[in-house]
Formats: C-alpha cells, sequence, structure tokens
C-alpha cells in the first residue's frame, strides 16, 4: 500500500473516531435562567434590619431553619431577601455576601458552568449551588421548578399585605474589569445587553444585562473608587424593587412608618425611570423603581423588553 494512501486511511478513521465521541458527548447545553430569586446580606444589627425588612419594606418573614443563622424575607412567591444576622462580616466596608438567580434546572446549569470549566464552589443543596464569577463574586442558582428548602418555604409564605413592593427586578455590585466579568456573564451564562449609561453622555458608569429568558437584570457599577467606604459600597451593592407606580410606594411606606425626607426623596434617574432609594442599617440600597421609563433615557437606548409585575418562569 502506498504511504499517501495509508496515511489517508488513519486520518478518515481518526476522523471518524473523533466524530463518534463527540456524537456520543455531546455538550451539556445552558438551560434557562429567567430571573432574580434573592439577595444576600450581612447585618450588624439584627433589631434593625427586622424594623428596615420587615417594617419599613413590609416583608414577610419566613423561619427558614431552626438555628436562627438565615432570616428570609419573601418579596413575592418566588423572590426573596436573605439577611445573615449573626455572621460577622470579612470586611468593614462590605454587606453583600451573594446574589442569586432562577434556573430552569440547577442541575443542568451545574454541568453546564462545570464543561465550560466554572468550578462550583457551594455544592448542591437543596436545588441550590453557586460558582464565583471572575472577580470573585458570589453567584447562587436555584431550581425554579423543583422548589426545594427556602424556595418550597417562600412559595408557601402568605403574600404581604404592607409590602411596599413585591417584584425585585434587579441586583447590582461593585465591578472592576467589566471585559472580565462579560466573559462570565455574557459568554457563559448568557446574559444580554439592556442598557448603559453614565453620569454624562461621555461617561459609563452603569451597564445593564438581562438575564436570558427573562427581563430582570444585573448591574455592573463601574465607578467605586479604589478604597470604598461602606456607605459607597452599600449604595453600589444594591437590589432593586420594581413598582407600576412609585406614588404607591410612598403611600405603603408612609403607613408603615417610614415618614422622613428619605422616604419621600423621589428622583428620575439617568434610564429614565422614576426611582426612590432607601438603605438598610449596614447602608445596602434598597432602590425603588418604576418598571418602565418615565422619560427616555441618557446615553443609550433600552434593548430589552422592561420588567413586570410578574417575573418570568
Amino acid at each position: 500500500m502506498r504511504p499517501t494512501l495509508l496515511l489517508a486511511l488513519i486520518f478518515a478513521v481518526l476522523a471518524s473516531t473523533t466524530g463518534t465521541s463527540l456524537a456520543q458527548h455531546p455538550q451539556p447545553q445552558r438551560p434557562a435562567i429567567t430571573g432574580i430569586a434573592f439577595m444576600r446580606v450581612y447585618s450588624t444589627d439584627p433589631a434593625a434590619a427586622e424594623r428596615f425588612y420587615g417594617t419599613t419594606l413590609g416583608l414577610t418573614r419566613v423561619v427558614a431553619d431552626s438555628s436562627d443563622a438565615k432570616w428570609v424575607y419573601a418579596v413575592n412567591s418566588r423572590q426573596w431577601v436573605e439577611v445573615l444576622p449573626h455572621t460577622p462580616p470579612p470586611s468593614a466596608t462590605q454587606r453583600m455576601v451573594a446574589v442569586a438567580f432562577m434556573t430552569r434546572d440547577a442541575a443542568a446549569l451545574e454541568r453546564y458552568l462545570n464543561a465550560k470549566g466554572v468550578a462550583t464552589t457551594e455544592p448542591m443543596h437543596d436545588g441550590e449551588f453557586g460558582v464565583r464569577d471572575p472577580e470573585g463574586n458570589l453567584v447562587l442558582f436555584v431550581d425554579g421548578h423543583e422548589r426545594e428548602g427556602v424556595a418550597k418555604l417562600v412559595a408557601a409564605a402568605p403574600t404581604s399585605e404592607t409590602a411596599a413592593s413585591q417584584r425585585i427586578i434587579h441586583v447590582g455590585f461593585i465591578v472592576r474589569d467589566r471585559a472580565k466579568e462579560d466573559t462570565f456573564w455574557r459568554e457563559v451564562l448568557g446574559f444580554t445587553p439592556y442598557w448603559h449609561g453614565g453620569r454624562t453622555e461621555s461617561e459609563t458608569d452603569w451597564v445593564s444585562q438581562q438575564v436570558p429568558e427573562g427581563q430582570d437584570w444585573l448591574e455592573y457599577m463601574l465607578s467605586a473608587s479604589a478604597t470604598p467606604t461602606l456607605k459607597e459600597t452599600g449604595t453600589q451593592d444594591h437590589f432593586s424593587l420594581g413598582t407600576e407606580r412609585i406614588q404607591t410606594v410612598l403611600a405603603r411606606l408612609q403607613a408603615n412608618g417610614c415618614t422622613d425626607a428619605q422616604c419621600r426623596a423621589i428622583q428620575v434617574g439617568h434610564d429614565g425611570k422614576i426611582q426612590l432609594n432607601l438603605f438598610d442599617p449596614d447602608q445596602t440600597r434598597a432602590e425603588f423603581m418604576e418598571f418602565t421609563p418615565a422619560i427616555k433615557s441618557c446615553c443609550s437606548p433600552m434593548l430589552g423588553h422592561p420588567p413586570g409585575p410578574i417575573e418570568a418562569k
């Protein structure tokens, strides 16, 4: 047999074997990521935290476990805020612990991320697992179909009649390297551009990207100083509660006993949406925001559909 013919046969066999191997072991597909599940924060003053989340915001506190290590405040049947009342923060200037998103299949998403080289740092437990993004932020994913653990408790919690809002529409945190974060959030997870803007037309201080199968979004906060104070970090690391009309929020806050000037300090953001900012006792910002812009947004157009009262499933 001629050497050239022999080489051709060898390459043909190798190609066939490789193709068969790939067919037998297909790459995992990413299951849907539909929205925000929760944000978790530290508290250094549990009593004050209870007054803020339970009374001022009017959220229902759900008993998560007998150890009292984690307080869970239901926002609706699929979203909540977690407060760690007895765990000392690792830093004097940081209170955010984690952000979490809903997926239709947590186990499949974990396999997908592992196949992409993203290591699991919080093992699967009660339908929830965690990884770290490129800048070290803890990101959790909750199975929205197999409701276990906290998700199951929140689903069964009664609707709060005193809640100033019953919808989380976005979370945000400090980002130092936008391009590096994009490799995870956009390239691996499939988040899509929503809006970006800054304090002036020529700046980019905030970059928002929506979950791939919903309208909730994550906001990169790009303008933090090199060594932010607790107040600055708390302003940047935040969660946002949506509403059809900000006047509804004002009325509910007043009924809940929030009567000082901050409880009425509405403003229009650079994205054109009417908003109101409150701060928990550890300076973490809770931003009330109307679902749709009241005026034209600065800096860039809105690229995705706005959120509404009901989270995507």
